[in-house]
């Protein structure tokens, strides 16, 4: 990484980037330590915290399954989709 008077150059492409699921579950994960530590591991906040922490990683699940694989046709009608082969007729 390169340097600018001791600060670290970013790149613009970096910082319009969205946060990955990855990373908010990091940032959820280092966030609920500190408040743990701070309030107390029986404190509603804390609970909240670890809770946020839960349905981000709910949702990363999710999103991997509902993920699936194209198949060679799906990509090719998607790329031609007045082909006759990807045409559908209702019966």
């Amino acid at each position: 990484m390169t340097t600018i008077d001791g600060f670290p150059a970013t790149n613009k492409s970096e910082l319009n980037q969205p946060p990955t699921i990855q990373q908010a579950i990091l940032e959820a994960i280092t966030e609920a330590r500190e408040i743990c530590d701070q309030n107390g591991m029986n404190s509603p906040s804390c609970a909240v915290a670890w809770d946020i922490v839960e349905e981000l990683q709910a949702e990363n699940a999710h999103q991997k399954q509902a993920k699936h694989r194209q198949t060679s046709l799906e990509s090719y009608c998607e790329m031609y989709p007045d082909a006759l082969e990807c045409l559908i007729y209702d019966l």
